[in-house]
């Protein structure tokens, strides 16, 4: 019995020094659904903290930690330090004047145009969008805008109502408050899920306003390249546990010749 404990004992002492030994990885997140849900509460939801999961069972090298940011404050924090690499990300949404390293995913999502849906609506209500209320996230780039998130500028030019919210959008439009919102697509098809019954009273276009074509954008001077992220990547996708994931969020690798 006594040397089943020391042995015990010892197993204890080597797994505590493996974690003490691992390089710590820092993983910027701001609430962006479904990628990330609230990542300042103590239990995280979305693909982000269940993938940095997954990276922490494949291996003890490193170990990747959540840090929470917000849509306006992720360049400051990334250019400071305060973490080393973000997930999900563009180089298109605000990144020109902050030092990064891109690594592209080959993981493909949307954002789409949603109306209400009324008697003789149909496609043709999403050519123009001239004279229509726009429901948008605030702190999202949008392709429809030139990728210009400005408040004001979104205000001005678009009669932009800005939420912290796609279900809050949703509900704009189910009340009439407003006439188009621009949802994540693997969102919406999460939100139907949920909700089937509120699919017959929405419109969805059947074009994007912009295909996502995601990076993992990382701090030059991190713990982590470029490479040595896309070969753990790939691992996580040899063992199958990559595509669990993309396809329990409604995403899919991404089709190289989607339309932007």
């Amino acid at each position: 019995m006594r040397a089943l404990a020391v042995c015990l004992f010892a197993c204890l002492l080597l797994h505590a020094f493996a974690a003490d030994a691992a390089q710590q990885v820092r993983v910027g997140g701001y609430h962006f659904p479904p990628y990330l849900f609230k990542p300042e509460a103590p239990q995280p939801r979305g693909l982000v903290p269940e993938l940095l999961q997954a990276l922490n069972r494949l291996q003890d090298e490193y170990r990747f930690v959540l840090v929470p940011t917000s849509a306006t404050r992720r360049y400051r924090d990334l250019e400071n330090g305060r973490y080393d690499l973000i997930l999900f990300e563009s180089s298109q949404w605000g990144w020109q004047d902050t030092p990064h390293l891109g690594l592209p995913l080959d993981i493909e999502d949307a954002e789409v145009y949603v109306a209400a849906a009324a008697p003789g609506r149909g496609q043709e209500y999403f050519a123009d969008f001239a004279g229509k209320r726009m429901a948008l996230y605030s702190g999202y780039h949008y392709g429809f805008a030139g990728y210009n998130a400005d408040q004001d500028y979104l205000g001005r030019t678009f009669k932009a109502v800005l939420t912290y919210s796609h279900d809050s959008n949703l509900r704009l439009l189910q009340r009439q408050r407003a006439d188009v919102a621009v949802i994540t697509r693997s969102y919406l098809q999460l939100y139907l899920e949920r909700y089937p019954e509120a699919a017959a009273g929405l419109l969805v276009s059947e074009r994007f306003d912009q295909v996502y074509r995601h990076q993992v954008l990382l701090r030059p001077d991190g713990p982590l390249t470029p490479q040595q992220m896309a070969q753990l990547l790939e691992r996580l996708q040899a063992d199958g546990e990559l595509m669990r994931l993309l396809r329990r969020y409604h995403l899919t690798p991404g089709d190289k010749t989607a339309p932007d």
